[in-house]
């Protein structure tokens, strides 16, 4: 449809909603696709937007010497159509587009109103957006639309559904409501919508109960699986966020698994629709709430809609075809009828039937509500270009305080002065955007009252207006509404009951957080209150009785004397040391023996003193920590573990040394690993550990602490260490050590000599290293005195395995083979070990 002006407007409708594709043979060229399926609803908002440019164009005061004009496109609900058709607007449908200096030729599209549907409207404004030409839809409620960074041109009558969506949350507050199932459409209008809802539902303290999508191709087995979900489900209230097209067969599907009881909340796409309003589904969808766009009035339309007649427009007109398709629906007759139809009984149009003698929604205007829209979108069109052309030059908005001329119009001027557009329409309705583009959000609130007599009455029962003061939005008449129930009484729709007191409430895992169990306070709380969050805590120090009403001292735990751990860990300690002092007994007795002197006696004596040290030292790990023992039990131990593997590291690189005085200019090393070096260096590498040790007691020493996080009702008493840092250069350094004892003893294992003492040092090692090295994950995963536990199990375990590798074979030889004993022995040419 069109109409020649001065300025030509664009929309963009739904007469059809069904699109027929040629068939592509790849042989001949394709035909031109075809729509079918007509719709009046669609056909009077087209005709709406063109009863708003007349009405305009009759105006003295809007616009005046300028005629606007219209050029109108069915979309056909299909996305590729809408998207060719805004491309054919906003790019001109001439082969030629000219302007000279009587501006003659066909005008450019200023702005477009539509598209209806929230994907098409999508699609379209991503692309008209990079040209800023402005779309101003009157159905599109998507809230992704209010992205001004994707779509800096898109604006809307309607609001968008973060608002529709805001209107259900205080309905169901209102009523109490907190346990609700959600349906909605796959397409960006439900997707969208149903995203904001479950966060809007979750900041007002209220559950989903269940979410599904309703599926496009109406699947049988489908439908039947969500409507069982319905029927098992313990919510009562439904809401619906989609069309009637996607609705319908799961209502079916209700009605033929009798799913009754249910209290339904519906979008604004399908509160206004009246193909629900039947004998056959009422039973089940009476009593509906719903949430409707914004009811309005426009004087003179209902006769200009009567007054259409197929035969006024020009044959070369498109909406000639429009008219004609409407009037053959209406009236049941063809314009042009086909072979065989008169002989078939079918009637004959006239052209000059009227309307007025038909029932149909044509000349119904008391429901005004997507056309009432379309009529605000097109005079916010109409605003923004008459503020255009008020401007005084030099007071002018653009650069230089300039303004705009029609003759040179562009695109991004016009979006200017329509997001400051302001204005009141006849019925008292202002008109404006935000900074999203969004209009100001008023909703009428709907009740389908299912009357005695089987009739359908949609009752006016509230108002949701945003731009009301806090608090005030929302205005429901409770008395007026029609609920579906015996009660005649809104239904309950809650998860879970309220929570006696002395109880506490309890979420049930996986499900959501209206959904709780009562359960009586955990041990070291109590609670008094009704619905109580949570109960409250005793003292740090305290713990609660068995009746959960009175806080009682918690006990203590440590690793002590008394229990069965320390007094086996203790044993083994004593033991340990108790077999150093045997071994020094025994290498004191025999010290001037071959095997005492080839190992150096007096690194060995040392060796044996460290590790008797280390034993003990894991005393310390026992018993209540406090402030003297927290502090001396790591340095202990890790100034004890430096001197012994300080020994073997010295131990390790004299064996080197001696191999090397048996090449040629060898001896000369061996001077560096005299007795009084050998003394200096256990010496050096020990006052370094010392020197950590200080360092780490003076800044962050550690202290006693009392855990409460192992036990509720005990105190766990443990050492902290202070400083992370400082542990851990104590451990890395001894692992230093360690690992270069290892490795240079690893080197010296093959070296050719009859009592080679690195091999023995590689193993000792090896085994010193796989228990430290295990300690750190079993250390920190250990809670409470199981911590210090595995502490002194690895000081032990390592203090053994040095011992036992380094000096079992020597005790071996002195005690049970003294044959071997020898200087010979030593010198001879068999191994001692096999």
């Amino acid at each position: 449809m069109y109409q020649k002006g001065d300025v030509i407007l664009g929309g963009l409708f739904e007469v059809h909603y069904f699109t027929v594709f040629p068939e592509l043979s790849f042989t001949s060229e394709p035909q031109q696709l075809y729509c079918e399926g007509f719709t009046s609803c669609g056909f009077q908002q087209a005709q709406t937007m063109a009863f708003a440019v007349d009405e305009i164009n009759r105006d003295p005061d809007l616009l005046p010497n300028i005629k606007l004009g219209y050029q109108l496109y069915d979309d056909c609900q299909k996305l590729g159509v809408s998207l060719r058709a805004a491309m054919s607007l906003a790019s001109g449908t001439e082969k030629e587009f000219l302007l000279d200096e009587n501006c003659s030729g066909s005008p450019p599209v200023l702005g477009i109103v539509g598209d209806p549907g929230s994907t098409n409207s999508i699609a379209i404004s991503s692309v008209l957006g990079l040209f800023r030409v402005p779309m101003v839809s009157h159905y599109a409620t998507c809230s992704c639309l209010s992205d001004r960074g994707k779509y800096p041109s898109f604006f809307r009558t309607i609001p968008s559904d973060a608002f529709q969506v805001r209107a259900m949350i205080q309905i169901l507050r209102r009523l109490g409501w907190t346990w609700v199932g959600l349906l909605f459409s796959d397409d960006d209008y439900g997707v969208q919508a149903a995203r904001s809802f479950h966060s809007s539902l979750a900041e007002s303290g209220g559950c989903v109960a269940y979410s599904q999508v309703l599926p496009k191709d109406n699947h049988p087995t489908e439908l039947q699986r969500i409507v069982g979900e319905i029927k098992s489900s313990s919510a009562r209230v439904v809401v619906v966020i989609s069309n009637e097209a996607y609705l319908l067969p799961l209502v079916d599907e209700v009605v033929v698994q009798n799913v009754k009881g249910l209290q339904w909340i519906a979008s604004e796409a399908w509160t206004t629709s009246s193909v629900f309003h039947t004998p056959r589904l009422m039973p089940y969808l009476g009593g509906t709430l719903g949430i409707a766009i914004r009811r309005g009035e426009i004087p003179g339309l209902r006769d200009f809609l009567l007054s259409i007649r197929p035969n006024d427009q020009p044959d070369n007109n498109p909406g000639n075809n429009m008219v004609r398709q409407f009037w053959e629906a209406v009236f049941g007759c063809r314009l042009e009828p086909p072979a065989g139809w008169v002989e078939a009984g079918g009637d004959i149009c006239t052209g000059q039937e009227d309307l007025r003698d038909v029932e149909t929604n044509c000349g119904d205007v008391s429901e005004l509500r997507p056309e009432y829209n379309v009529y605000k979108a097109v005079y916010a069109l109409a605003h923004a270009l008459h503020d255009l052309l008020q401007c005084v030059p030099g007071r002018g908005p653009f650069s230089g305080h300039s303004c705009a001329s029609l003759q040179r119009l562009e695109h991004w001027q016009l979006v200017h002065y329509l997001e400051r557009v302001n204005f009141t329409t006849g019925f008292g309705d202002r008109v404006s955007f935000d900074d999203n583009g969004d209009a100001l959000a008023i909703y009428d609130i709907l009740n389908w009252a299912w009357l005695q007599d089987g009739s359908v009455q949609v009752e006016n029962v509230g108002v949701i207006d945003e731009s009301a003061p806090a608090g005030q939005e929302l205005t429901l008449d409770e008395d007026r509404i029609f609920w579906n129930f015996e009660s005649r009484k809104p239904p309950r729709s809650v998860c879970s009951e309220s929570c006696p007191p002395g109880t506490r409430v309890a979420r049930r895992k996986g499900e959501p957080v209206c959904c709780f169990d009562c359960i009586s306070c955990a041990e070291g709380e109590v609670s008094n209150t009704t619905d109580s969050a949570e109960c409250l805590k005793c003292p740090e120090d305290f713990w609660s009785s068995p009746e959960r009403d009175l806080c009682i001292p918690k006990g203590v735990e440590f690793l002590s004397y008394q229990e069965s751990l320390g007094i086996s860990l203790m044993t083994a300690s004593l033991l340990g040391s108790l077999i150093c002092a045997v071994v020094l007994g025994i290498f004191t007795h025999y010290r001037n023996t071959p095997v005492v002197k080839a190992n150096n006696s007096e690194l060995s004596f040392l060796l044996l003193l460290s590790l008797k040290l280390c034993f003990l030292c894991s005393l310390l790990f026992i018993g209540r920590p406090r402030l003297w023992t927290c502090q001396l039990r790591h340095a202990a131990f890790g100034i004890s573990f430096v001197l012994c593997v300080s020994c073997i590291l010295v131990k390790t690189l004299v064996v080197l040394a001696v191999f090397r005085t048996s090449k040629p200019g060898g001896k000369a090393s061996l001077k560096w690993f005299g007795a009084g070096q050998q003394r200096g260096t256990v010496l050096v590498l020990t006052s370094f550990q010392a020197a950590i040790c200080t360092a780490w007691l003076v800044s962050a020493s550690p202290t006693p602490h009392k855990n409460m996080r192992y036990h509720n009702d005990k105190i766990v008493y443990e050492c902290v260490v202070g400083s992370v840092a400082g542990f851990g250069a104590l451990l890395g350094y001894i692992g230093l050590l360690a690992f270069l004892s290892f490795l240079l003893a690893f080197l010296a294992r093959n070296l050719p000599d009859n009592f080679n003492e690195a091999k023995f040092i590689t193993f000792s090692m090896l085994i010193f290293c796989a228990v430290w090295i295990s300690f750190v994950p079993a250390y920190i995963s250990s809670p409470g005195k199981y911590a210090d536990a595995v502490e002194i199990f690895a000081i032990l375990a390592s203090s053994f395995g040095i011992l036992v590798a380094l000096f079992g074979p020597k005790c071996y030889i002195i005690l049970l083979r003294p044959e071997r004993n020898t200087k010979k022995a030593l010198m001879g040419e068999n191994k001692i070990f096999h």
